[in-house]
């Protein structure tokens, strides 16, 4: 395994990547065994994505990914890649697309919870019944400064604050 770590808005992130794919991306923390490995393709691609969406310039990520997890989890991963950029929807949402039913929601929390690459499998894009801000494995204060980072580029975006 070969790891970086990233400066951003949020506090360093640790990228975690195998030969060919990003297996991890962590909240600061220690780092990982060795010595950082910044030539490595996958982190480095890693690197200048985040990089790019944390200045407002990247609403999606094109990276290699190993996620590794339960059936369930997976399907409720690949569901958090289809919440567009700006947008949220609640644990209901994702449970019934994933599991017709809504009283899966607790288990989407969960699988948010163990989410091993958490902004760029935007986990911070779910919300609580009624759009209420709740749990987030980065905490809420990390999840509110996400959320308000890509509202404010969708303004951006949409010509509001066009000189």
């Amino acid at each position: 395994m070969r790891w970086l770590r990233v400066p951003s808005p949020i506090g360093d992130l640790v990228a975690v990547a195998d030969d060919d794919a990003l297996r991890q991306l962590r909240f600061g923390g220690p780092s990982p065994a060795g010595e950082p490995s910044p030539a490595d393709p996958v982190l480095a691609a890693t690197a200048r994505q985040l990089d790019e969406y944390f200045a407002g310039r990247r609403t999606g990520f094109d990276l290699p990914l190993h996620l590794v997890g339960s059936e369930f989890e997976r399907a409720v991963w690949a569901e958090l890649t289809r919440i567009p950029y700006g947008e949220t929807c609640s644990y209901g949402d994702v449970a019934r697309a994933v599991a017709d039913d809504v009283g899966a929601s607790r288990a989407v929390g969960t699988a948010n919870n163990h989410n091993p690459i958490p902004v760029i499998v935007p986990c911070h894009r779910v919300v609580g019944a009624n759009r209420k801000l709740v749990g987030y494995g980065g905490g809420l204060p990390r999840k509110v400064f996400l959320l308000e980072l890509e509202a404010r580029v969708q303004l951006t975006a949409g010509g509001l604050f066009a000189g």
